[in-house]
């Protein structure tokens, strides 16, 4: 896998912390954002959705419409800063401080890789492959995993681009993480650029025009989809910080 941007969602509101700025939190004596940001940093774009003060040199910062919108507008926002060359695109929340550029390589590899994936009915999962890594994880839950992706309606509108891997068979079209109970922890992904763009516009049409508090699964139903477990050495790279708790977690595994 060559060049590929990345898009950092960081405008949450973090109702179970108080209403804090959570991705401004330090893990590690950094800002939680700035360890997602530093995982990618060879990145072309990186791109910082929500409301931001100082970020790192190079990172372009944008915000949702409407602000607060949640995670769909957020990375629609963001997927329109990126040029029309851009093929391939990491979609991260800002609150992962175990993140890693490795974990990245992980995802890259996956989608790259030119085994063919058998489409679902539907859309949904293309069979699960391993990590590199060997070991276990401590498993942890994720504010960011859902329930199985849901059919699309005959209704949806525009289909997402098929990528071909071998013998013409669709390809993936994006890598996540799956914890340890197998759910999706689908804002610690990488996907292809084109069918990003075409669920975001698929999604804007079923739903008159607005996509503020769309669900994530909403935006990734029909998508092929290659789960990917992580099974190395170190903490979980999809653990997110929703609790004081889990920050105090993130700050153990992180020392």
């Amino acid at each position: 896998m060559g060049t590929y941007a990345a898009v950092v969602l960081a405008g949450g509101a973090a109702r179970r912390m108080g209403g804090l700025d959570k991705p401004a939190l330090p893990v590690g004596g950094r800002p939680m954002r700035d360890r997602v940001l530093a995982a990618v940093s060879d990145a072309t774009p990186r791109v910082l959705v929500g409301a931001a003060g100082a970020v790192p040199a190079g990172v372009r910062v944008v915000r949702e419409d409407p602000p607060g919108g949640g995670p769909v507008a957020a990375a629609a926002a963001g997927l329109a800063l990126l040029d029309p060359d851009v093929s391939v695109v990491a979609l991260l929340a800002a609150d992962l401080p175990l993140l890693t550029r490795a974990a990245i390589g992980e995802l890259l590899k996956h989608l790259d890789r030119e085994t063919p994936d058998t489409e679902p009915a539907g859309g949904g999962s293309a069979p699960m492959a391993p990590s590199a890594h060997s070991g276990s994880a401590p498993t942890a839950p994720s504010a960011h995993s859902g329930p199985a992706p849901t059919a699309p309606s005959a209704h949806s509108g525009s289909a997402p681009t098929e990528h071909s891997g071998l013998d013409g068979e669709r390809g993936p079209d994006g890598a996540c993480f799956v914890d340890g109970d197998g759910r999706r922890q689908s804002l610690c992904g990488v996907w292809r650029v084109a069918a990003l763009r075409a669920a975001v516009h698929r999604l804007t049409v079923e739903r008159g025009g607005s996509l503020s508090g769309a669900p994530v699964r909403a935006l990734l139903a029909g998508l092929v989809v290659r789960e990917v477990a992580w099974s190395g050495d170190g903490p979980p790279p999809w653990f997110d910080c929703d609790t004081d708790e889990d920050v105090r977690r993130a700050e153990e595994w992180a020392r």
